[in-house]
């Protein structure tokens, strides 16, 4: 590498100052930006419950209709997440309350990994870029990647209590952030550590920008933070009156990474620029309160936000069932797409105006941001939904639901070309 730069960044207390990776100056590419992470200098670490949503109701009604073309009944708790392979959108990874992760076939089920060996609930489950590797984390902070070509795991480590875990959009790199407020970042299968230091609070939520080259990092204490992963520092700090006033719940950033949407159990989601650094939109549901809260001065938590990737929207879901849809240029709020039971999380297709959310009452829903009208609706689930996933075309999803199992729905429309 041409120009390694070495910078200071406390990793564990009084040890030694580290090289940090050079990610250049040049627009982003993802070879470029996998070689350059090949090429940092990590720390050597050395050797150093997510409870589900619990609901009374019985649903039997929806017991008894199943729309879902597949179930995979092998977990024997609580499905608490679930992701798809980003290369062929044909396996599902799934985390539960088994303290066991499964990789299996959307098709027909079969398991091709079984992720074992941890000590607690599995509450995150994730492919690498390329679909070559999983790494499952648990509830206690055991982490493991395994290599889906040999099935086997090739590195673990232990952190403190584990609030997400991605991996890096085009190398081999994890990052994860726990209870104690920092962010880890590490060379899979080397191990090579870096960290970014604790501000004394929680890191309930981190994403990665499209870029590569930064991340950006929801505290509990309600402070937003941009880390540039080259330099190791805190580039953007939004806080006190212009951030929220509560922990962060949930993040998401638009396709360019220009502007992130950050969510809130104040019932506040704020627009910030990567850029600036600035909040530069605040959308709210006025007066919004929970659903059946018995504390009249409790907020309507934001559960989930996302932005839609073809018009100006921004979907953002509360705790008391509403999904509200704002237009980005006025900020303004352009549907409330009502829910009888609080939403857990939504997510947009790729390429179209339809948004989809899972919620308490255990359905899934598609919904058209354009009108505000629901489009589709499925059942199956006998509890609530924690977690799903959609594939790259908007035609599949596929859920996990705290009855022990995940399914997979054809989402079918009358749009559909």
């Amino acid at each position: 590498m041409e120009n390694t730069e070495r910078n200071a960044i406390e990793l564990h207390g009084d040890e030694e100052i580290i090289e940090v990776i050079d990610l250049n100056e040049m627009e982003p590419d993802p070879d470029d930006l996998a070689d350059d992470l090949e090429d940092v200098d990590f720390e050597d670490p050395g050797n150093a419950d997510d409870e589900g949503w619990e609901t009374e109701d019985e649903m039997e009604a929806e017991a008894e209709q199943d729309d879902s073309e597949f179930t995979f009944s092998k977990h024997t708790g609580s499905v608490f997440c679930v992701s798809l392979d980003p290369k062929t959108n044909s396996l599902a990874v799934t985390g539960g309350e088994d303290d066991k992760a499964y990789v299996w076939r959307v098709i027909d089920g079969e398991v091709l990994l079984e992720c074992t060996g941890h000590k607690d609930s599995v509450t995150c489950a994730v492919f690498s870029h390329d679909s070559s590797l999983v790494a499952s984390g648990d509830m206690s902070g055991l982490i493991k990647v395994w290599k889906l070509e040999t099935k086997e795991e090739i590195w673990s480590f232990e952190v403190g209590d584990l609030e997400w875990l991605e991996w890096h959009p085009c190398a081999p790199v994890l990052l994860a952030g726990t209870d104690d407020g920092n962010v880890w970042m590490w060379k899979i299968p080397s191990g090579d550590c870096k960290t970014f230091q604790s501000p004394a609070s929680q890191a309930t939520s981190g994403r990665v920008l499209p870029d590569g080259k930064r991340t950006v990092v929801g505290y509990e204490d309600g402070t937003v933070r941009v880390w540039d992963l080259k330099q190791g520092n805190a580039v953007h700090v939004i806080k006190g009156q212009d951030g929220h006033q509560g922990a962060l719940t949930c993040l998401a950033f638009n396709k360019d990474g220009s502007l992130v949407l950050t969510g809130s159990v104040d019932g506040g989601a704020k627009l910030i620029s990567t850029t600036t650094g600035k909040v530069v939109g605040a959308l709210s549901v006025e007066g919004g309160k929970a659903k059946g809260s018995k504390d009249e001065g409790e907020t309507n938590s934001v559960e989930s936000v996302g932005f839609c990737n073809i018009l100006p929207l921004a979907a953002v879901a509360y705790l008391d069932g509403t999904l509200a849809i704002y237009d980005l240029s006025t900020q303004a709020l352009r549907h409330r797409c009502q829910h009888e039971a609080g939403i857990v999380h939504l997510q947009w297709e790729e390429s179209s105006s339809m948004v989809s959310t899972c919620s308490l009452d255990g359905a899934l829903r598609v919904w058209d941001a354009r009108s505000g009208n629901m489009v589709s609706e499925y059942h199956g689930h006998t509890a609530e939904i924690l977690d799903f996933a959609i594939n790259r075309e908007g035609s599949l999803a596929v859920t996990a639901s705290g009855d022990n199992q995940a399914k997979v729905f054809c989402l079918q429309r009358p749009d559909r070309m």
